[in-house]
């Protein structure tokens, strides 16, 4: 099987496509890999150091739907006829495939079949659903601070899921947990007042 960022190459650069790409497009590049490889492309654009206005809410709420179903032990995703006809403009898809490759080429780097247990035991999944389902939600709110981290910690996780590295989704649920953290106290800052724990992070970096 070739590698994620090789595929992603391909398929968007190198093939001719459409103007739009819909998520139906997706689930079909994703074959037999479908809920890392899916995990991976729709926490990408807001995992990265780049402006992704808007679309950090439905992605989130596709990825918690996905969590969801992870969670339940469901084999293939479903999606209702809307979202899976739902478009991208192609231009769009390939600005955030060109600089998300360059991560993916360092993980894959490093990536090899570990602690498999982690992402294939009924346990693994159901506590790494249950993470990306959280992140999903917290990708929802439209705060600042709530979207990039817990979209890093899918990412790293999905990652690991496709490739059957548990060691490298172990990394990602503790970004999870710590991005949780973050945006639990982001949260609580904008209802109740009060520093942030990226406040003060922001503060002590800045003495």
């Amino acid at each position: 099987m070739s590698k994620l960022s090789t595929e992603l190459e391909t398929y968007f650069f190198e093939e001719q496509r459409n103007s739009a790409i819909q998520l139906e497009d997706i689930l079909t590049l994703a074959g037999e890999r479908i809920f890392g490889f899916l995990f991976v492309i729709l926490a990408l654009p807001s995992a990265l150091p780049l402006p992704a206005p808007g679309y950090s809410t439905p992605f989130g709420i596709l990825i918690a739907i996905l969590g969801l179903q992870m969670i339940t032990g469901a084999k293939t995703p479903w999606f209702p006829e809307k979202m899976r006809k739902g478009s991208m403009k192609l231009e769009l898809v390939q600005k955030f495939v060109r600089m998300g490759i360059p991560w993916l080429k360092r993980i894959e780097a490093i990536a090899r079949p570990r602690m498999s247990y982690i992402c294939t035991s009924v346990t693994g999944r159901v506590i790494i659903g249950i993470a990306i389902t959280l992140m999903g939600i917290s990708m929802i709110i439209p705060i600042p601070g709530t979207n990039t981290f817990p979209a890093m910690g899918i990412f790293v996780t999905a990652f690991g899921l496709q490739e059957d590295d548990g060691f490298i989704s172990l990394i990602g649920l503790i970004m999870c947990v710590l991005a949780g953290i973050l945006s639990t106290s982001i949260i609580i800052a904008v209802i109740w007042g009060g520093s942030s724990l990226l406040d003060l992070l922001k503060q002590s970096l800045g003495r």
